[in-house]
């Protein structure tokens, strides 16, 4: 397979066969994900099998479908055009006007613009020297993070976001005569196009980082994987991992119907562990919501907290089975090891010394951590200087992790397993 194959090929380098990156699912959430990108980018670790789910199978495309030294301006050029500064939440024109003050010299964060994008106060931004950073303006200049929360939220709901989506002209709930593409609040057409613009599916397609999309078949009610070393992958592929119902349309492919795969799983780690065999893989799974969190005291709190359990990525029970399976193998190893060599090599012991390879594995786990005034609607409020803000956390979460000693090296001994996450210490 394409992924196997580039990982062994860069075996020396990283100590695995493969060194994957694993997407959730979370929405406006995402930019994290861009965030731990461009560390890594900076780190010189680069994945060559990309899996996302959702939001994270956009930015999964995104770095599987751009060449090498544009991935991370790839990744700001998108975050970047679905985005909107605060201040324009209420504004049925806000996108125009807010796309004049943005071209307007000196344009300054609050309530009617933001600063320029490469542009820096005070020193590098929050992506480094020459990125997006606030002016001397704070970037919450148009009120509290809270309130700008509700604005973006709203603006979410209203209007839709550039380039990602927008309302449907009626009500769903009235006859369209168009079918399950229909059937939703929004239409995601939007999308298609500006996935288009930063992700180049020849380059994804010929296999140079595998990539892989999760979705759910809305018939039969089974989760699939678009993978790049087995269909060629589109743009629609990507759009079906991302069509959460009842906000977005089911997408047709093949004459079957997908919705969003954070309705069954809201993580690819498993697909991305259980090959079979299984190769030698360093993992890192970006995830956006904490499985643990304060027992909520409030309605607030327990809407979003039911959001938090409902999409996180159960990553303790993917990791439990796996160092059981791993267990297992080895069983089955020291079993084979006792047989005589001729009964050890017998053709129909073939799959049980298959079944006894006992891969190393490392998993990196960097989980978003919510801000105190977010709130329930934190996956879909789309401000500009929240989405910046949530970048900056994922880059600051994997320079944190990668400066741990040895947190990339192979496990020695013992199960073959080791995980790290810097949030649990």
């Amino acid at each position: 397979m394409a992924g196997n194959a580039n990982g062994r090929a860069k075996r020396s380098k990283s100590g695995y066969d493969t060194v994957a990156l694993v997407l959730q699912g979370g929405g406006a959430l995402g930019s994290y994900q861009a965030g731990v990108y461009q560390g890594m980018h900076e780190a010189g670790v680069q994945p060559d099998w990309v899996a996302g789910i959702s939001i994270g199978a956009i930015n999964a495309a995104i770095i599987a479908g751009s060449p090498l030294d544009e991935r991370v301006e790839r990744l700001h050029g998108f975050w970047e055009s679905i985005c909107r500064p605060y201040g324009y939440g209420a504004l049925p024109w806000g996108d125009m006007f807010a796309a004049m003050w943005r071209d307007l010299p000196g344009a300054f964060a609050g309530p009617f613009g933001t600063a320029p994008f490469g542009s820096t106060a005070g020193g590098a931004g929050p992506f480094g020297a020459g990125s997006p950073s606030a002016s001397p303006f704070a970037s919450y200049a148009y009120g509290s993070p809270g309130a700008n929360s509700v604005l973006a939220a709203t603006n979410a709901l209203l209007y839709g976001q550039p380039g990602f989506y927008q309302p449907r002209p009626f009500p769903p709930f009235w006859p369209q005569g168009q079918g399950p593409a229909g059937a939703s609040y929004y239409d995601t057409a939007p999308l298609e196009k500006t996935l288009n613009t930063y992700v180049d599916f020849d380059l994804l397609n010929r296999g140079d980082v595998r990539a892989s999309f999760g979705a759910v078949n809305v018939r039969t009610g089974n989760f699939a994987y678009f993978d790049s070393t087995k269909i060629r992958l589109t743009a629609r592929h990507v759009m079906a991992s991302g069509a959460l119902p009842p906000g977005f349309p089911a997408v047709e492919i093949d004459g079957e119907y997908y919705w969003d795969g954070g309705v069954v799983s809201n993580t690819p780690l498993y697909y991305v562990l259980s090959p079979h065999p299984t190769w030698d893989t360093l993992a890192l799974q970006v995830d956006l919501w904490p499985a643990r969190g304060p027992l909520p005291d409030t309605m607030e709190k327990v809407m979003e907290r039911q959001k938090d359990i409902q999409y996180s990525s159960r990553t303790r029970l993917v990791t439990d089975l796996l160092q059981r399976n791993l267990a297992l193998r080895q069983d089955l190893r020291r079993l084979l090891a006792l047989l005589p060599e001729k009964q050890r090599n017998a053709p129909d012991l073939e799959q049980i010394r298959e079944s006894a390879n006992t891969p190393v594995i490392n998993v990196i786990n960097l989980i978003y951590q919510s801000k105190n005034y977010e709130r329930h609607s934190k996956d879909y409020e789309f401000g500009t200087e929240a989405m910046r803000e949530h970048w900056q956390s994922g880059l600051a979460d994997i320079r944190a992790t990668l400066a741990r000693p040895d947190v990339l090296a192979r496990p020695q001994g013992g199960s073959g397993f080791v995980s790290h996450d810097i949030h649990r210490g």
